[in-house]
């Protein structure tokens, strides 16, 4: 698993997609709250929901690690977030909503860690369908932590 890189375009219907354990993601992810959005990351349990801005097809990068990663460059990102994500099966699926999923990886059961960073997001047309933003899922083995907000969003005026 050492920096092995997967790239996709996902599809992000209803402006998310899922990083979860295959076997054991809940159903229902309950409502969204406004925290939530505004951190492009709700935690369920074993679930992460993903949530770009554009509500289009969307270029992700996952990149798997044995160890933590150094501190992220934050001026090569808009937004940047770690969070927990426990997978009890040790099948952490990539799924798009309402979809199969994507891809299936197989790794350790256990705690992890994803960094969650989501760049170019000020690169929107006006109508929000068009644009140059890109997301990068880093996840490492790690004990559950508290969310940790590297930088937060700000959208520049008159942007979604």
């Amino acid at each position: 698993m050492v920096g092995e890189l997967r790239c996709y375009e996902i599809f992000a219907d209803y402006f998310q997609f899922y990083l979860w354990d295959g076997r054991y993601h809940p159903d229902d992810l309950g409502v969204f709250t406004d925290e939530e959005c505004a951190r492009h990351v709700k935690v369920a349990p074993h679930a992460l929901v993903i949530m770009p801005v554009r509500n289009m097809t969307v270029p992700v990068v996952l990149d798997l690690r044995d160890a933590a990663p150094a501190d992220p460059n934050l001026t090569e990102w808009d937004h940047v977030v770690d969070v927990s994500l426990t997978l009890p099966s040790g099948e952490l699926e990539l799924e798009a909503w309402q979809e199969e999923p994507i891809d299936r990886i197989s790794v350790a059961p256990g705690s992890y860690r994803v960094r969650v960073c989501l760049g170019g997001l000020d690169t929107l047309s006006e109508d929000g369908l068009e644009g140059d933003d890109h997301y990068r899922l880093t996840l490492w083995p790690a004990p559950e932590a508290p969310l940790t907000a590297w930088k937060q969003y700000v959208p520049s005026p008159g942007r979604p």
